[in-house]
């Protein structure tokens, strides 16, 4: 399994891999695919934070992590996390979110913030995010407003999030 910055010429093939990937999943609205494709063109996008995973030769998974804002202060918006359905439950996905927590360390980024399955995602140490600080723009259970503190020494922050427009999030 190798774990690489995601390229120009895997575009094609990422986007078919989101939609295939987001096609069984119980909360998609069936458009993930297209939100990659605008944060990608956005102010947000971080070149070193879109991911690729390659086993066998093959594009197997992505992951995207785009900027948000929290007050004055940049936070990281973990999104999509796509995996084929046959690739699924192997480790992949968290192999890709602990790869790009490493990554955001490196670049000075601090803290993280999800949108998604209460089950999966504290397994790769996100919590409510309110614990962190950091509150939603709109109505959405607490236990799926998920947030990672990348940094250990990061400062204490308190606030609303703000997506980037791509969204389409308040």
């Amino acid at each position: 399994m190798i774990i690489r910055k995601a390229e120009e010429k895997d575009y094609n093939t990422i986007y078919f891999l989101v939609k295939q990937a987001f096609e069984s999943a119980e909360h998609s609205d069936g458009n993930e695919q297209d939100l990659v494709n605008a944060l990608r063109k956005s102010e947000a996008y971080i070149p070193e934070l879109s991911l690729v995973v390659e086993k066998d030769g093959k594009i197997v998974a992505h992951i995207m992590f785009t900027k948000a804002w929290v007050g004055n202060h940049i936070v990281l918006v973990l999104a999509p996390l796509s995996v084929l359905p046959e690739y699924q439950r192997q480790g992949i996905g968290t192999a890709l979110i602990e790869e790009g927590h490493k990554i955001a360390k490196e670049l000075g980024y601090e803290y993280s913030v999800v949108l998604g399955s209460e089950k999966y995602y504290p397994k790769t140490g996100y919590v409510q995010a309110e614990t962190l600080g950091i509150y939603p723009s709109f109505d959405v259970p607490r236990a799926n407003f998920m947030a990672y503190k990348i940094a250990e020494n990061a400062p204490d922050i308190n606030g609303i999030i703000r997506y980037a427009k791509e969204f389409g999030i308040g």
